[in-house]
């Protein structure tokens, strides 16, 4: 009946059930253990306890106890569940993405998000971060999964980005009328405004704040890549969210938005394409995080530069000139010694291959434990849940992954995961 349990949960066919086999204690017998990346220590021969979908204990030898489920992981090396701190699970880049757009109701993203959120839980993610997608679709997957209604990871939602007026985050590229249809109500200007974005975007439900300092790549324009906001726009932002218990974290391509959401306090840079060495000050000063997207840039350089090309002339321009000049930057910044989380802005790359990311990482001049250190501690870190995530101990969520290899070895083995446990349920 326990194995039955198992299987039933692992496919999320009845939440029911899957209560049930939670509250059974479960026996995770793992053959190498690292417990806490930011030790680096990996122990032999454990078996952690898990009850209530947390961590009661961990212990040493492989022990089990009557009535409770064994997890045989002993020819395995165990982890802590990953976390990739940016993705979009409502949608993925394809040559239809456009007509997707106009034609997709929140409840169509919604359920294509489940499917996603699905094969991004069986990759090992079991936290991510979605930092752009419709707040109805965002926030009902969000809860859905939350509420065991689907299989999926812990889901930290920024709802729509706020954005200015006709920049990144914005609807570009379509008639004027249907522009107005699809434009989200986050989009402001002026320090007023987007005052009242952050204020909505809190209310409708985000846990954090995602904006757009500068341009990017995949909007359907040619207006560059550098700062959008004002100064004052992005103080009005970084002020409000934090009042208001969020974090604010920044696309940012260009050195004069990077530097200037740093100046008026934010918390984290995603891409950071033309950050200098006044960035990487401004980031150790203030102790924000950089989440390099590096496999972003890699998919779009391959797309715009190859015979497939399905980006916009706009697009393809950016692609080819900001995708190359990624790797470059990841490096700079760890040279610097700016504090980096893994994430992926996986939906413009496929879900599911997350874990690309780890190799472009270590390319980059990270060390596979400083790799695996992003996507756990670091991560959890960045987004304040470091009691919770990130590591496995006593009173954490029983969030853990299993591969055959040693990734600190071979940081490619995190590409082949082969047992996924999240919140104490089994899943692959």
């Amino acid at each position: 009946m326990r194995k039955l349990l198992s299987g039933v949960c692992a496919l999320a066919i009845a939440g029911a059930l899957c209560g049930a086999a939670r509250a059974e204690t479960v026996f995770v017998q793992a053959g190498r253990l690292l417990a806490d990346p930011a030790t680096g220590k990996v122990e032999t021969a454990k078996t952690l306890v898990l009850e209530n979908g947390k961590v009661a204990r961990i212990v040493d030898g492989y022990v089990a106890e009557p009535g409770g489920t064994v997890v045989d992981l002993k020819d395995s090396f165990v982890l802590p569940g990953l976390i990739d701190s940016h993705v979009h699970l409502t949608h993925e880049q394809n040559p239809n993405g456009r007509l997707q757009a106009v034609t997709r109701s929140s409840a169509d993203e919604a359920l294509v998000g489940a499917g996603f959120a699905r094969k991004t839980l069986m990759a090992g993610f079991t936290t991510v971060a979605d930092l752009g997608a419709d707040n109805k679709a965002i926030f009902a997957l969000r809860d859905g999964i939350k509420r065991g209604d689907v299989p999926g990871p812990r889901i930290i939602a920024a709802g729509s980005a706020v954005s200015v007026h006709g920049g990144h985050g914005d609807v570009n590229g379509y008639s004027e009328e249907v522009m107005h249809v699809l434009r989200p109500t986050s989009v402001c200007s002026g320090p007023d405004d987007c005052r009242r974005a952050v204020r909505e975007q809190v209310w409708l439900g985000a846990d954090i704040i995602k904006i757009t300092a500068t341009g990017g790549v995949l909007s359907n324009t040619a207006a560059g890549l550098n700062q959008q906001f004002s100064d004052g726009e992005l103080q009005a932002i970084v002020e409000t969210a934090h009042r208001m218990g969020r974090k604010v974290t920044a696309h940012a391509h260009g050195v004069d938005g990077i530097n200037s959401f740093l100046k008026a306090g934010g918390d984290s840079i995603e891409h950071g394409t033309y950050l200098d060495a006044d960035s990487i000050a401004l980031f150790k000063k203030n102790g924000a995080y950089l989440i390099p997207t590096l496999m972003a840039g890699d998919f779009v350089y391959r797309v715009a530069s190859g015979p497939n090309n399905f980006l916009t002339p706009a697009q393809t321009a950016k692609a080819l000139e900001a995708g190359p000049k990624m790797l470059a930057m990841a490096r700079r910044a760890h040279d610097g010694g700016v504090k980096i989380a893994f994430g992926t802005d996986t939906g413009v790359s496929a879900h599911g291959d997350n874990a690309g990311e780890f190799a472009l990482l270590v390319k980059a001049g990270l060390t596979p434990l400083e790799a695996i250190q992003a996507a756990t501690v670091n991560a959890a870190d960045h987004f304040s849940l470091s009691a919770e995530i990130g590591s496995l101990a006593a009173g954490k969520s029983a969030d853990l992954i299993a591969v055959k290899g040693d990734p600190l070895k071979d940081v490619t083995e995190l590409q082949r995961v082969t047992s996924v446990i999240k919140g104490g349920v089994v899943y692959k």
